[in-house]
């Protein structure tokens, strides 16, 4: 087997009939960058510094995860509100926050109970320092620069129709222990004319301290959005584009959903449907996953011209150039609970009869019609044309990426080619009816080509998890998962055949994932016609660390940190290689 020098001398003739810009990009969660000077946490300023390594090896975008500020759900798709960004991603350190010093940073930096160097991210420890920090910023902000105050009272003036609502949410929240579950605060507090009218007693009490405390409030947000388009500047300037993340659904309990609960349905909860007795989370297998979150009211907001929609999406659009629509298909219909997740254990071991009996006759399905005859079909179908290009007016359709991903409709991907929209393609998923591989030449150009998204495990954990189920069954040949073990053989087999890797005459003797391996994977997706391909920067760097278990709660989703700063990236030898062959490689492809 060749190895990387041989396979980057591999000359590429990049097709560019479709007049349109081939771009590499790198998946990199804002949580994830390690640097000297953080707070356990990656941060604008990580993220910076990676922005700086794709522009030096020709990775065009870095693809984020949401940034919208969530609860005490790590999970950066429970956002409690659609234009809010979380503070936890702010940079102390450096002048990053006014009004907090270095010796305020190192004293916050200490007092972290695993230290800096924790492998994964610790969310209450690193949320309570932030904290901190903020609240003492605020402090002392009456002694701050005019300039800078002038600043903050405009961001107030501009973003009023958002932000007023959100700090009258947050401040509810502090008064019931950080608590985001309206439904348990008291019932006078549980409806948006509740909470305007204890506003209000608040004020005519003690104006100052109310004044104070939504102010401070409005004050984190200024700062983060301060940081994040000062850091889409600097991309910019770099010539890397980021891209963002729309979740289909936002959290239950969310500011939006607590002052526009009428334009969500709060009976129902958004999910996906059954995965089969395969899956080892009994719910899950037997129901699919309930997400939690409310269905919308398509019809209301389609009379007001999807303003909600809109809006979310311009915010998006203030940070990044692209951005991609998690779960599209939620757009043409989507699979619906009758209850929330609190509940998922009471039936997971039910009947269909046994679940009717108990919620009067109402069973998970899809809303709000399934796709099982044409007439159905073309309904749901006129339904995503609807909302999408009621949404999308006015912006750019080839700066929208779809994660088209799960349960297909036949007429979604056409649909989404239609609008010009890109959709996935993810080449062991993607085989003919004999259960060959497409080739990447024959993607379509407006595609997205990736090996993995944050919710499966990078390539280079997928062959070796394949060869260890193979080889455990070559020195087990009687052990009940043999069906393990040909599942393995087949996905070696595919991706083998994508990257015209010789597949082995007896279907055992798989090579180790090699860095040979690993650049001929990287450069058959590179050479792909499709427009834009992303790896996982878990994958460039060829580590086995999963993002997220979709379904699963447990502390390793959303937490995986680089055990890098981009310092010891770019001083190893071995490390600063990655780039090199990455960079060259988009070269070859016509990529950079």
């Amino acid at each position: 087997m060749p190895e990387g020098n041989e396979i980057l001398s591999t000359q590429f003739r990049s097709d560019s009939s479709a007049g349109r810009e081939r771009t590499a990009g790198l998946l990199l969660p804002a949580f994830s960058p390690r640097r000297q000077g953080d707070l356990g946490i990656g941060d604008t300023r990580g993220v910076r510094e990676w922005i700086d390594w794709a522009a030096d090896h020709h990775i065009r975008f870095l693809q984020l995860l949401p940034i919208n500020e969530h609860g005490a759900d790590d999970s950066p798709y429970s956002a409690i509100s659609a234009a809010a960004l979380d503070p936890i991603f702010l940079a102390f350190d450096g002048g990053g926050v006014p009004m907090v010093g270095e010796r305020d940073v190192a004293r916050a930096r200490a007092s972290l109970p695993t230290g800096t160097d924790a492998v994964e991210v610790d969310y209450p420890a690193v949320r309570g320092v932030k904290r901190d920090l903020l609240e003492t910023a605020w402090t002392r902000f009456e002694n701050a620069e005019p300039t800078l105050k002038d600043e903050f009272a405009e961001f107030r003036r501009d973003e009023a129709e958002w932000l007023d609502d959100y700090c009258v949410f947050r401040h509810l929240c502090d008064l019931h222990g950080e608590g985001v579950v309206w439904d348990d605060w008291p019932p006078r507090l549980r409806t948006p004319q509740g909470a305007w009218r204890f506003i209000e007693e608040c004020r005519r009490k003690d104006a100052d301290a109310l004044d104070y405390r939504l102010g401070y409030f409005a004050f984190v947000q200024w700062l983060c959005h301060r940081q994040w388009r000062t850091l889409r500047a600097h991309a910019d300037a770099r010539g890397v584009r980021l891209m963002g993340d729309v979740p289909i659904g936002i959290a239950r309990h969310s500011a939006d959903v607590f002052f526009h609960r009428g334009q969500f349905h709060l009976d129902w909860c958004g999910g996906s449907p059954g995965e089969g007795p395969g899956h080892p989370d009994p719910f899950t297998a037997r129901w699919g996953q309930n997400w939690g979150v409310p269905l919308y009211r398509w019809d209301r907001m389609q009379a007001d011209g999807y303003a909600w929609w809109r809006h979310r999406i311009a915010r998006v659009t203030d940070v990044f150039h692209w951005f991609r629509i998690d779960h599209i298909l939620g757009f043409y219909r989507i699979y619906a609970f009758p209850w929330m997740p609190s509940e998922n254990e009471r039936f997971a071991h039910l009947d269909a009869e046994a679940v009717s009996a108990l919620t009067g006759g109402r069973l998970p399905r899809w809303w709000q019609r399934p796709d099982d005859t044409l007439e159905n079909q073309e309904a749901n179908l006129a339904d995503g044309d609807d909302r999408l290009r009621g949404i999308l007016e006015g912006f750019p359709m080839e700066r929208v990426i779809a994660e088209d991903l799960g349960w297909v409709p036949p007429y979604v991907r056409p649909h989404l080619r239609d609008l010009g929209i890109c959709g996935y393609r993810i080449p062991h998923w993607d085989c003919d009816a004999n259960g060959h591989p497409l080739p990447g030449r024959a993607f379509p150009e407006a595609s997205f080509a990736c090996y993995s998204t944050h919710d499966h495990d990078p390539l280079c954990a997928v062959w070796r998890g394949c060869l260890a189920r193979i080889r455990h069954h070559r020195d087990h040949p009687e052990a009940p998962d043999a069906w393990q073990a040909d599942g393995a053989r087949n996905t070696l087999r595919i991706l083998s055949e994508f990257a015209h890797i010789p597949v082995p005459a007896d279907g055992v003797s798989w090579p180790d994932y090699t860095e040979g391996i690993h650049l001929r994977l990287v450069k058959a997706l590179m050479d792909s016609h499709a427009r834009h391909v992303l790896f996982a920067v878990t994958e460039c760097f060829r580590i086995d660390a999963r993002i997220n278990t979709p379904g699963t709660h447990n502390p390793h989703n959303w937490s995986f940190r680089m055990p890098w700063t981009m310092d010891e990236i770019r001083q190893r030898p071995i490390l600063a290689d990655v780039g090199v062959k990455l960079g060259m490689l988009a070269r070859l492809s016509g990529r950079a």
